[in-house]
């Protein structure tokens, strides 16, 4: 599994947002610049996340993002299906996006690429953005 620059972004909004949450709503600017992160690229992913029911927005003077959820309820492993789909190294092992591969002919192959899935998967579904920021 490789992350995607998106979801790399995404994590860092998210967390940007846990921490700054009491403030209320946080423009995307302001995002991008303690993150470092492309302004307009940013705004895409905060679309996605708001699709997703991760984010709520706000137009105008004091405008901007917010959680829409408690952050200690929003898994990691959510948040990278949603922008990158399988967690599984190959999707002949994963529990969600699951079509065939040539290793699905190997047994050994399959087990063990599941471990890899299961130790992955279980640790992003474990971790929230409220550890993640240190909440």
């Amino acid at each position: 599994m490789k992350l995607s620059t998106r979801s790399e972004y995404a994590c860092l909004a998210l967390i940007d947002l846990t921490q700054h949450r009491v403030e209320g709503f946080i423009p995307a600017a302001a995002i991008a610049e303690r993150q470092e992160v492309p302004r307009q690229y940013l705004e895409q992913i905060l679309l996605i996340l708001k699709r997703g029911g991760y984010v709520r927005s706000r137009r105008g003077s004091g405008g901007g993002y917010r959680l829409a959820r408690d952050p200690a309820a929003i898994s990691m492993a959510e948040v990278i299906r949603l922008l990158d789909g399988a967690l599984a190294p190959v999707e002949s092992v994963s529990r969600y996006f699951y079509e065939p591969t040539p290793i699905s002919r190997n047994p050994a192959l399959l087990d063990v690429f599941r471990e890899i899935r299961d130790f992955v998967s279980d640790k992003m579904e474990r971790t929230s953005f409220a550890d993640l920021a240190g909440d």
